[in-house]
């Protein structure tokens, strides 16, 4: 890797989350719910999404043939986004306020009006989203030192979690890797109850460039905990400066265009390699959850 030359470092992998059919991670997680929909004879399912959920969740409806709704913060999601769920034939509807709004909106949707709730609070997505730690250890035929990731709603990093101690449990592998959260400085509740070691606090007013990881109120914040203090991780947080600076570097160095929110991978490695938890020989996973074509209009720094 050229960029992991130029920083020193010996062993850094991108898992392009962006080659998905939809162009996010959410793909592995929805075909799985969207899957137990039918099933279930669902006529209709539901999610409140930034962007990439709504994505997703439309086009595999779609696939399946369920009515698909989707609950969007106004004002604050991403054009790119939102296009794709509206022409796979979503139902768009506005919520006043942020995603934290949405989202409990779209919970009281699901519980009195009978729609699927698709958001990684179901427990189908989250096996989905599991099997991205059975690709990378295929894929390096061994399990890395550190994986990185970015935190949002907080479902990713726990269903990797699952998958990696799967791996282990089935006896495939005797280790685990560190597991390193990484939040926008403007939207860190997690890495906040993370330093204090207290319990997680909602932030009312979450603002960061990263608009897949603008979340003030993390559905899944325990599990999230969990596995970075199981893993021997740690959560920490990175500025929308670096951020994007992160995001130019994946972009002229390796040629991958990654939404902002996804360059928060990058930028953490760049911080936390600045501390003793990561070493330069360490075999270290960078996951680039969605492509920079979702979020087009972020990619520059002010």
């Amino acid at each position: 890797m050229r960029l992991a030359d130029s920083l020193g470092f010996s062993g850094v992998y991108f898992k392009n989350e962006g080659q998905n059919p939809t162009g996010s991670f959410k793909d592995r997680g929805m075909t799985v719910a969207m899957t137990r929909a039918v099933q279930m004879g669902a006529k209709g399912v539901l999610c409140a999404s930034t962007g990439n959920t709504s994505a997703s969740m439309a086009a595999y409806a779609a696939r399946a043939g369920l009515r698909a709704t989707v609950l969007i913060p106004r004002g604050k999601i991403a054009k790119g986004k939102l296009v794709q769920a509206v022409a796979h034939g979503a139902k768009i509807r506005e919520v006043s306020g942020n995603f934290d709004k949405a989202l409990a909106r779209a919970r009281t949707l699901a519980a009195t009006g009978g729609l699927y709730l698709a958001n990684s609070l179901n427990p189908y997505r989250i096996e989905g989203q599991k099997t991205l730690a059975f690709e990378v250890w295929e894929q390096l035929s061994r399990v890395p030192d550190v994986v990185i990731l970015p935190v949002g709603n907080a479902g990713n990093i726990s269903a990797i979690w699952k998958g990696f101690c799967e791996l282990k449990w089935v006896g495939l592998t005797r280790r685990t890797p560190r597991m390193i959260g990484v939040q926008a400085d403007g939207a860190a509740p997690i890495a906040a109850a993370y330093a204090k070691g207290v319990e997680m606090t909602p932030w009312p007013h979450p603002e960061t460039v990263a608009t897949a990881i603008r979340i003030g109120a993390p559905a899944s914040w325990k599990k999230a905990l969990r596995a970075v203090r199981d893993s021997g991780g740690i959560m920490l947080t990175v500025s929308d400066h670096e951020i994007l600076r992160a995001q130019r570097l994946l972009a002229s160095k390796e040629g991958i265009f990654a939404e902002p929110a996804s360059s928060a991978s990058l930028a953490g490695l760049l911080k936390a390699s600045r501390s003793s938890l990561i070493g330069r020989r360490d075999s270290i996973v960078c996951v680039i959850t969605g492509h920079g074509l979702k979020d087009p209009g972020s990619g520059r720094d002010g």
